[in-house]
């Protein structure tokens, strides 16, 4: 066994691992997301804590690859075509953000006493936000695919571009500062040419090379050649960035933009994914063991009030792009509170300004100190944020609440499954109330000649002014589960003459809402896969009929199996659903032959 002192050994592995297991559950429990889990594990652990590990610095190099990977995965997503379309998202939204928040914060700065050059080189490391944190909180809200998930991104790639001009500018400013530079450090313009030479080298690899060469591993047969193949080339092109000037994530993300569109895509995000999530978690608690207390706590009035100031006024900034370039409020307030913090790259920054003698060891260590809780109150500003949109008041112009509606059917929900039901009621003359609490969902569908009332389907006040008590049927078609729960058991309990028919998530959801008692619900997908398996029989060549019959038996045995899940649980009832794993059959047997005339 390797002596703990000798390194990051098994002991320290432990240790990481063992405060990750305890800290994320008890977050994410308490509603704090996993990414404050993580941060305070470090804190707990590190040197400044408990002490169980001295050297948050090694760990933070190793712990940057979970970053690498995370940024890889992201540039799979991302088809070279749908990166060209976010080019003025990320030119345009992206280095407005960055150089208007970058003056702003400058400006605090030069406020707060400090030298011109010294306050800039500060704004311009904070400014550059956590892609980690942001990215995180996106994929666990479930916004990374999203048009607001993907301004974010833009505005992130912008940042990770940003780098090197800005490491530039550090040497410029420490020359006009006086600071003693460093003496053999090469022309603006060549760190420009070797930048642009080694993306250009990266992109022609991606372009010519890449896909041949998994093509080749991949008829060797060798899964796990695949593998490190997959590693090899994130790691390469994260080097080969990274030496060129440019950050590791981009070299990452522009590797896997590169083989988005390789036929290996998907075996390369299942092998990378693994490792992304573990490193990234490493990532996060380096950093929370990398937060100096002793500083904090000597300089605890500059640091808590630079926190609060640089989070602030970057947040006015950030909103006051959002809103001129044409985002609603609700919208602009989010990504302000999302991008408030400051990220990964202040701390190349600022020890390249400390390198420069632009900064001294107090001021990076102050700085330094800034950004990493900011990135730790991100979560909890996310969070109160959150809860501040859920509780303000809606505008409602041009906008009528639900009040002594009469329709023979209420619609609670009027998204895309509500818009399609209504259709051949409609077609019947049947007079249907529409209630809808997403005001925009009720403006868009009165340009396609819907009357939606606004109202919360979730308060008993609400139904009854919507008519649910004289109304014959109440259609339940909200798209989250536990709203249709509770919506179910209000009418259940209030309006019992009403026939219930309700939207059901999935199987889970379904068994729940025949417990309930509701007269019918049905799986929001389930219909449409049917028509859309029987498209497919009948292209390639089967009768319709057969066709038809093969549908019909799938929904019997669903029927069948909902009857066993009732009762035995969403476990029962598996050996109705056919599989396509072949089950090997016994070799038939014969009875030996009796000789003849024996």
């Amino acid at each position: 066994m390797a002596d703990a002192s000798m390194g990051f050994g098994l002991g320290q592995a432990i240790i990481l691992m063992g405060a990750g297991v305890i800290a994320v559950p008890l977050f994410r429990r308490l509603g704090l997301g996993s990414v404050l889990g993580y941060l305070a594990a470090g804190l707990s652990i590190g040197p400044f804590g408990l002490g169980l590990i001295n050297d948050p610095q090694a760990l933070l190099h190793i712990a940057e690859l979970g970053v690498v990977m995370f940024l890889f995965i992201i540039g799979l997503e991302m088809r070279p075509r749908k990166l060209w379309n976010l080019r003025k998202q990320i030119f345009g939204l992206g280095a407005a953000q960055v150089l208007l928040c970058g003056a702003l914060l400058t400006l605090l700065g030069m406020a707060a006493g400090l030298p011109p050059a010294v306050a800039a080189a500060g704004a311009m490391g904070f400014v550059l936000s956590s892609t980690a944190v942001i990215m995180q909180m996106l994929n666990e809200a479930g916004d990374a695919g999203t048009e607001e998930g993907q301004k974010a991104i833009s505005i992130l790639l912008l940042e990770d571009l940003a780098i090197v001009p800005l490491l530039a500018l550090v040497a410029f400013w420490a020359a006009f500062h006086g600071a003693a530079g460093v003496e053999d450090a090469p022309p603006v313009w060549q760190s420009i040419g070797l930048a642009l030479a080694a993306l250009a080298a990266l992109i022609a690899a991606g372009r010519w090379l890449l896909d041949p060469l998994f093509g080749l591993i991949a008829r060797a047969g060798a899964r796990e050649v695949l593998t490190a193949a997959a590693l090899l080339i994130v790691l390469g092109s994260a080097v080969l960035l990274d030496a060129a000037g440019l950050s590791m994530a981009m070299g990452a993300f522009l590797a896997g933009v590169l083989l988005s569109e390789s036929s290996y895509r998907h075996e390369l995000e299942a092998d990378v994914e693994p490792f992304r999530g573990i490193l990234l978690g490493l990532f996060f608690i380096s950093v929370g063991m990398s937060l100096d207390l002793s500083t904090v706590l000597r300089e605890w009035q500059l640091v808590l009030g630079g926190v609060l100031a640089f989070m602030v006024v970057k947040a006015i900034g950030i909103y006051a792009v959002a809103r001129l370039m044409g985002s609603a409020h609700s919208a602009a307030s989010h990504r302000a509170a999302l991008f408030a913090q400051g990220g990964e790259f202040a701390f190349v920054l600022y020890g390249a300004a400390l390198a420069v003698g632009l900064f001294d060891a107090r001021i990076a260590a102050i700085m330094s100190a800034i950004v990493i809780l900011s990135m730790a109150l991100t979560p909890l500003v996310l969070i109160v944020q959150n809860r501040m949109r859920r509780n303000a008041t809606v505008s409602l112009d041009g906008v009528d609440k639900a009040k002594d509606l009469t329709g023979r059917i209420l619609c609670i929900g009027f998204g895309r499954f509500a818009q399609v039901a209504s259709q051949a009621l409609l077609a019947r003359r049947f007079e249907l109330s529409l209630i809808e609490n997403d005001v925009e969902m009720i403006q868009a569908a009165g340009n396609f000649g819907f009357k939606v009332y606004y109202g919360d389907g979730t308060r008993l006040d609400v139904l009854h002014a919507s008519g649910a008590g004289r109304a014959e049927a109440i259609l339940v078609c909200v798209d989250k589960p536990d709203v249709a729960d509770k919506i179910v058991e209000l009418c259940r309990h209030e309006f019992p003459l009403a026939k219930l028919y309700v939207r059901a998530f999935d199987r889970g959801h379904s068994l729940r809402l025949i417990k309930a008692g509701v007269d019918y619900q049905i799986r929001e997908t389930f219909e449409s896969a049917l028509a859309f398996s029987e498209a497919v029989l009948t292209d390639l060549g089967v009768d319709e009929d057969n066709a038809r019959e093969a549908i019909e038996d799938v929904r019997e045995r669903d029927a069948q199996r909902v009857e066993l899940q009732l009762v035995g649980g969403i476990t029962a009832g598996r050996s109705l659903m056919r599989g396509n794993m072949v089950t090997p059959e016994p070799e038939p047997f014969f009875p030996p032959q009796r000789a003849e005339g024996s």
